[in-house]
């Protein structure tokens, strides 16, 4: 599974307005509940044969208007580490800190 880096506003509005699944991931590098968090992330994924919907990664450092145009879009509020399940521009599941897990997202998939 290849992970999707968010680089723009754009590419925000383009997933705000698909009617699919997606799955974004906010990330902060320096942070280390946020680093632990990705590195059981990609474990998981990895190891899961049946993920098939996109993956959005999204540094909140490195890409902060990014990050905050996903919170406005979604309208949850701005954390990291933070996973989002989001379809026709509206959040079906948020998860942050230590909640964030492959296995409760992809309960809210379908």
């Amino acid at each position: 599974m290849n992970w999707i880096a968010i680089n723009s506003e754009e590419e925000v509005a383009k997933i705000s307005q698909s009617a699919e699944y997606a799955i974004i991931y906010k990330h902060s590098p320096r942070c280390m509940t946020s680093l632990m968090a990705y590195r059981q992330l990609k474990m998981d994924v990895n190891a899961a044969s049946n993920v098939e919907t996109p993956i959005y990664i999204v540094d909140v450092i490195s890409n902060r208007r990014e990050s905050l145009a996903i919170a406005d879009a979604f309208r949850v509020q701005h954390q990291s580490p933070q996973i989002l399940v989001v379809k026709d521009g509206k959040c079906l599941y948020d998860a942050s800190h230590e909640d964030v897990s492959l296995h409760d997202t992809m309960k809210h998939l379908n």
